[in-house]
């Protein structure tokens, strides 16, 4: 009988995929001790739940804390109602409302950024790894995706150290782990993001621009949004725009830093690059897992669940199911189906920004890879490779590289 499972033990920040394949397999929905959110952790049963939107709403009412003994407790993040839901936590039609207003934009000018994205790449390149190593995550990974995001939404180049600080720190907020003193700075940060971002949309309503603050402007001037909701999307993809990209391209680097054939054959067959990013998306999802709100009693996988509870729906637990993906926890070049897995969600909460975390990842990989003759962690992997402790985000806070030219 599976009886606890810690969603705080220490152990899980390094490597949580044996307690999650034990949990996915002893108590696929499984009550977090001391709360009423529940842990979903098998394919099936996510998919269960995503099918099921009436049932199951994507509204962020709360999340985990952890408290300083180590238990379990909840942060409410709706201030009882009244915070207005948008874009990944909204359900429709208001979803699709903010969906639209930003999907049309990002794919229109996801081509005009290739070269955008080769430049900044070349650039953190040679200011940060023209010697025989660098951090990977502090120097690519966290500074690539914010650089992007601001020049896509009409944001200051001068402006991104600031951005990419609020954003991190708001998003580690809802990781869960975090102390009183961590918890208040990051309440500020995002605050800060937010008055930041307010600022700089009135003045898109006076003389909007051709960028997707601009296109929210017109929406406003038209009556299809309010200002302030085209403010909360703005926050919500500034917050979250740096995570996924930043998740992928730590995990690529650190795959490819610990298996130098992996290495080799990438180099000999880069066409395998794109199928390489998805196994590296599957086996670890840059978003861990996302909330849902139940809004009327029913069941799930035999479990009762009351109307107003919330599941935590686990991705990367789901995405290693060996129920649909056959040995999951190996990375094969020739996987069927490799790219129906759930890291960057499904359905219409899908990533709106999937494509640019898509072309930011192959353009730093295929740089690594060519620029280098070899890779590898520069020193002992629990010193060169450290994750960010998050129930939410699977990202590197250090990755340690030696290179050889």
């Amino acid at each position: 009988m599976f009886d606890v499972f810690d969603v705080f033990d220490p152990a899980l920040v390094a490597d949580p995929y044996p307690a999650l394949a034990r949990l996915r397999s002893g108590s696929p929905v499984h009550r977090v001790a001391g709360t009423d959110v529940h842990l979903v952790s098998s394919w099936q049963l996510v998919q269960e739940v995503l099918a099921a939107p009436e049932t199951y709403s994507s509204h962020l009412r709360s999340v985990l804390l952890r408290r300083p003994d180590g238990t379990a407790t909840l942060l409410q993040m709706d201030g009882g109602g009244m915070v207005e839901q948008v874009l990944a936590t909204a359900d429709d039609p208001n979803h699709q409302i903010h969906r639209s207003a930003v999907l049309g934009t990002i794919g229109r000018r996801i081509r005009a950024l290739e070269a955008s994205v080769t430049d900044q790449v070349d650039r953190l390149w040679v200011t940060h790894f023209s010697g025989d190593g660098g951090d990977w995550a502090r120097d690519m990974a966290d500074r690539l995706p914010l650089s992007l995001v601001a020049e896509l939404i009409g944001l200051g180049a001068e402006d991104v150290p600031d951005l990419r600080r609020w954003a991190y720190d708001s998003t580690e907020m809802l990781g869960g782990w975090v102390d009183q003193d961590r918890l208040d700075t990051t309440i500020r940060a995002s605050l800060a993001l937010h008055a930041y971002l307010a600022a700089r949309f009135d003045a898109a309503l006076d003389r909007p621009g051709d960028d997707l603050m601009g296109e929210l402007a017109l929406a406003v001037q038209l009556g299809e949004l309010e200002p302030g909701t085209a403010v909360l999307v703005l926050l919500q993809l500034v917050g979250a725009g740096g995570e996924s990209t930043a998740g992928l391209l730590g995990t690529a680097a650190h795959r490819l830093a610990t298996d130098r054939c992996l290495q080799n054959r990438l180099r000999a067959e880069p066409d395998l690059l794109d199928p390489f990013l998805d196994e590296c998306l599957r086996l670890e999802s840059p978003f861990r897992g996302h909330y849902r709100h139940v809004l009327a009693d029913t069941t799930l996988g035999g479990v009762a669940l009351p109307a107003g509870s919330t599941l935590l729906l686990l991705w990367g637990a789901a995405n290693r199911d060996p129920a649909r993906f056959e040995e999951p926890d190996a990375v094969d070049l020739g996987r069927d189906g490799v790219r129906q897995h759930l890291a960057f969600g499904r359905g219409i909460h899908f990533c709106v920004g999937s494509a640019l975390a898509r072309l930011e990842a192959t353009v730093a990989i295929h740089t690594l890879l060519t620029r280098t003759t070899s890779f590898r962690l520069d020193g002992p992997e629990d010193a060169a490779a450290v994750w960010v402790p998050s129930i939410l985000v699977r990202r590197h806070s250090r990755l340690r590289l030696a290179l050889e030219r």
